[in-house]
């Protein structure tokens, strides 16, 4: 029991909210992995090698959980560099050699090992915006140079993630925005922020729908041009302007899909291993798995999932708000809020709410290097939640030492009074001594019930 305790250490309902998105993953994504199954040939290889890759995230999240969080402020002075020359290189060898996977070149292979530079840039660029925060807190708001350095390391991580993973650059500057809005930003740098952000996006937007796809797919990194618009433009279709009968389910055959698995449900579900929908989603394990737990789980399922990524949120920030430092709570604030908006992301395209994006459902979607980094994540949490559990603990007991200090003092005072007080009737005659020293040890008494009371 105490080996237990030693190694799962931290928050409680942190970990049980991991093991409940853990073992949702495992029967959904041995559920929603028809696809590669028929395609390998292996029943059984699809969820084997998923569950490898969970156990060695739980591996990662004990590990990570009993480092202390003040190590974590360096990780970002090797990830951040790492990160970016990985990042041009993926973007490079796409250029180049025009390897990429569903038209983008976010991945690469290193000794056999396929994983994307980008996870590695999102946790460089969290940790940094959290400790540069933390670095220029002043009594009322962050110093403004706290908003220059953060925009520098963020924009050029942006730069190079955009081109070849939009939706990633865009859910990671929203992150760091939120951050800054919690970090006491001024609330002038974040409107200019938020105004030019906005006036770029529509500029961009009009640019991408207007100019013709064979010119704009000849400037550099705009090769995925076609696809922007294809999804911008299905996402703003009018779909119930066309008939049932003469609607082209082929055409955007994943959102149709993801919208018969969600419409075919019900409140309990068909039940796991029961989905239809998986066997015409190309991504039913991943991208669109939110769409498979409710056609299998029903809304109930479905809402429960939510529940989990908003507990979890929520647990975040009473930790954060535990916690005396102002690093450990900003990057605890960070992770939480990366994990959920893209949760939230990923719902919301399963559901038709948003433009169709390559996020995954955190801890639940069939994945590599985006499970063993959000297992990370879920580590530092835990970290966090134990420095704050430490320090509580730690407070809680020089309280206790300081009380039992004092009534250690009280009673000292009483006894020197009572020795005294025996000196001086010892001097006096025998009975006159007598009856004052019971008077005397009554007036004692009174005062030692009166502060026994106090």
């Amino acid at each position: 029991m105490d080996l237990i305790k030693d190694l799962f250490k931290g928050d409680k309902v942190i970990w049980i909210i991991f093991l409940f998105l853990c073992l949702i993953s495992i029967v959904e994504v041995f559920s929603a992995a028809s696809t590669l199954t028929y395609k390998s040939g292996d029943h059984w290889g699809p969820i084997t090698q998923h569950s490898v890759i969970l156990m060695v995230g739980a591996c990662i999240v004990v590990l990570v959980h009993n480092i202390p969080c003040k190590w974590f402020r360096v990780l970002p002075f090797f990830l951040l560099p790492i990160s970016a020359v990985l990042l041009v290189f993926v973007m490079g060898m796409g250029l180049l050699t025009g390897d990429r996977v569903n038209g983008a070149a976010r991945w690469m292979t290193f000794f056999g090992i396929q994983f994307q530079p980008s996870e590695l840039a999102k946790m460089a660029v969290i940790i940094v915006t959290a400790f540069i925060l933390s670095k220029f807190q002043e009594e009322d708001n962050a110093n403004p140079k706290a908003f220059k350095y953060i925009m520098w390391i963020t924009g050029i991580v942006f730069v190079l993630i955009a081109p070849e993973n939009g939706s990633t650059a865009a859910l990671l500057f929203g992150v760091v925005f939120l951050m800054m809005v919690i970090g006491r930003v001024p609330w002038k740098q974040l409107a200019k922020l938020l105004g030019t952000v906005g006036v770029v996006v529509v500029l961009f937007v009009s640019v991408v729908m207007a100019m013709p796809t064979q010119k704009l797919s000849q400037v550099p990194m705009m090769h995925r041009v076609e696809t922007w618009q294809n999804r911008i433009k299905g996402f703003f279709e009018d779909k119930e302007a066309v008939p049932a009968e003469k609607y082209d389910i082929d055409k955007d055959a994943q959102i149709a899909h993801a919208n018969i698995a969600i419409a075919s449900s019900n409140v309990i579900g068909k039940m796991p291993g029961n989905s239809v929908q998986r066997d015409f989603l190309s991504q039913a394990f991943s991208d669109f798995i939110f769409a498979i737990v409710i056609e299998e789980l029903g809304l109930l399922g479905g809402a429960f999932v939510v529940i989990l990524y908003i507990w979890l949120l929520m647990r975040a920030g009473k930790i954060a708000r535990r916690s005396e430092k102002s690093f450990p709570a900003f990057l605890v604030m960070g992770i939480a809020l990366l994990l959920v908006s893209q949760a939230m992301l990923n719902m919301m395209v399963a559901v038709g709410l948003f433009p169709v994006t390559g996020q995954p459902l955190p801890l639940i979607s069939k994945g590599g290097t985006s499970t063993l980094i959000n297992c990370a994540y879920i580590g530092m949490i835990l970290s966090v939640s134990r420095y704050v559990a430490e320090k509580e603990e730690q407070k809680a007991a020089e309280q206790q030492a300081l009380e039992e200090a004092e009534l250690a003092a009280k009673a000292e005072r009483r006894q020197e009074m009572v020795s005294v007080m025996q000196e001086v009737f010892a001097q006096l005659p025998s009975e006159t001594a007598r009856i004052s020293e019971d008077v005397a040890l009554e007036e004692v008494e009174m005062v030692k019930v009166k502060e026994e009371e106090i």
